[in-house]
């Protein structure tokens, strides 16, 4: 029995490279202990049996990983099997069918050879010290002797639940559209959303053209990863040679959303909130957001002005839906793409509907998408910055930058939600961790193109220094 990767547990998720680090027996294992805890956190007796909605993307290992992984929930519960399908559609599984739990076999945007597991209890998603619990009840287990030959496998029934026809029925219900339509490219990037965001517009009677919207999980034609500018020139020119008004964009499991403007303008996650939040706000006056600390400052500005309550909280998308329900938000969202609408809909991220909230914002209005798009107040910021950084000393060498930012005369107020966001008055900086890689996140915004480079310049510094320190 190999060793298990612990680094592959994760604050919010479970992902690895598949072929190297999700081998059958871990996988088994791993239904097994979700099963146990799902049971333990539902309250269930002994003789109630749980039962799990399981979906899976379209990448090439995801059926190995489905079989491992439903031989191990089987010994303990009936596995609802929704087939292949997009994050976003699990989660209205674990809406609609009632399950006690899910479990969504994604890589996400990660690359085609990496795969993994986003985890719910009820319809909350698991994070923290529950994924920490998963990897205890594990090790736990593979200790005791004799564990191999404990009991027969596959003891619980398979049942199987197409959810997508109500799905769409519900998102088509919970909007308003206006009299206009527009064209739009859908550019799914050979994920698992792209049948039901092409199949979600045409139904609310826009002109749909589909680019890359046939799953395929080797991603033959771009990574599937709209935070990228590379990944989004493709729908850029696509946009330009059809004539239409905009473009979206899907990550490889539909919970990332991007969207351009004709000429190649590209709006962000934090970017879209700002369209999207002043929307709910004319439903919604003093309506609740939640931001994570990459998103501009312009957006919580913003949204201030427009009469709303913005606050900034961690990244991930399992802590921002744990926000969001302790705050009452209408709507959440992180630079990223991810955006979660509670407003008309079922408080978890899911890109599919985000552009359907911004068709209908468009139905709505004569202004086209390019004009709101130039409305937009200007960021000068640079975009996600990614420096690899070890797994065992990212989380040192971000105390090491915090400590150091505390210490400079020259900021004014220190945010440590996540990370370390250090304000200079004429901008900020962040230094944090990620939580799905070996890398250090860094981003900056300033008033002037030349102060965004010495803010940058600052925080590169601190982190030579600071990581020199802690491998010294």
């Amino acid at each position: 029995m190999t060793a298990v990767n612990r680094r592959i547990f994760r604050e919010y998720d479970i992902r690895g490279v598949a072929d190297r680090d999700l081998d059958d027996a871990l996988v088994e294992d791993l239904g097994r202990a979700i099963a146990e805890l799902v049971r333990d956190r539902r309250g269930l007796g002994p003789s109630r049996t749980p039962r799990i909605a399981v979906g899976r993307d379209c990448r090439l290992t995801s059926p190995r990983l489905f079989q491992a992984l439903t031989r191990g929930l089987r010994w303990s519960a009936t596995v609802v099997d929704i087939g292949e399908v997009a994050t976003p559609q699990l989660y209205f599984a674990a809406h609609h069918l009632g399950p006690d739990g899910a479990v969504m076999i994604t890589g996400s945007h990660n690359p085609a050879e990496d795969n993994g597991f986003k985890i719910l209890v009820g319809t909350d998603s698991l994070h923290g010290e529950g994924i920490a619990a998963l990897l205890q009840s594990i090790l736990a287990r593979r200790a005791r002797p004799g564990v191999a030959s404990a009991a027969p496998v596959g003891i619980r029934q398979t049942e199987r639940a197409d959810v997508l026809p109500a799905y769409l029925d519900h998102a088509a219900s919970s909007l308003r559209l206006g009299d206009r339509r527009c064209r739009v490219v859908v550019d799914a990037g050979n994920g698992s959303g792209g049948p039901a965001a092409v199949q979600l517009y045409r139904r609310l009677g826009f002109d749909v053209v589909p680019l890359y919207c046939e799953p395929d999980g080797r991603f033959p034609h771009h990574h599937p990863d709209p935070t990228l500018p590379e990944n989004l020139a493709d729908l850029i020119a696509k946009v330009a040679e059809v004539g239409a008004e905009l473009g979206i964009a899907l990550d490889g499991d539909a919970d990332r959303v991007g969207a351009v403007a004709p000429g190649g303008k590209i709006l962000w996650g934090d970017q879209l909130m700002i369209l999207l939040g002043r929307a709910i706000l004319e439903e919604v006056p003093g309506a609740r957001f939640v931001g994570e600390v990459k998103c501009s400052q312009a957006m919580y500005d913003e949204l201030a002005r427009a009469g709303g309550h913005a606050e900034m909280w961690k990244v991930g998308h399992s802590l921002i839906k744990a926000r969001m329900k302790e705050t009452g938000a209408a709507l959440a969202g992180e630079m990223s793409g991810h955006l979660f609408f509670a407003h008309r809909w079922l408080g978890f991220d899911d890109a599919v509907y985000a552009g359907a909230r911004l068709l209908e914002l468009l139905s709505r209005t004569p202004r086209r998408f390019a004009e709101l798009a130039d409305a937009l107040p200007v960021m000068i910021n640079t975009p996600e910055l990614r420096v690899d950084c070890p797994d065992d000393v990212k989380f040192a060498v971000v105390a090491g930058v915090t400590a150091r930012l505390r210490a400079r005369a020259d900021v004014t107020s220190i945010v440590d939600v996540d990370g370390v966001r250090a304000n200079f008055g004429d901008g900020w900086g962040l230094v944090r961790a990620s939580n799905t890689q070996p890398a250090l996140v860094l981003r900056c915004e300033a008033s002037s193109i030349a102060r965004l480079a010495e803010l940058r310049s600052i925080l590169e510094a601190e982190v030579a220094t600071a990581r020199a320190t802690v491998e010294s």
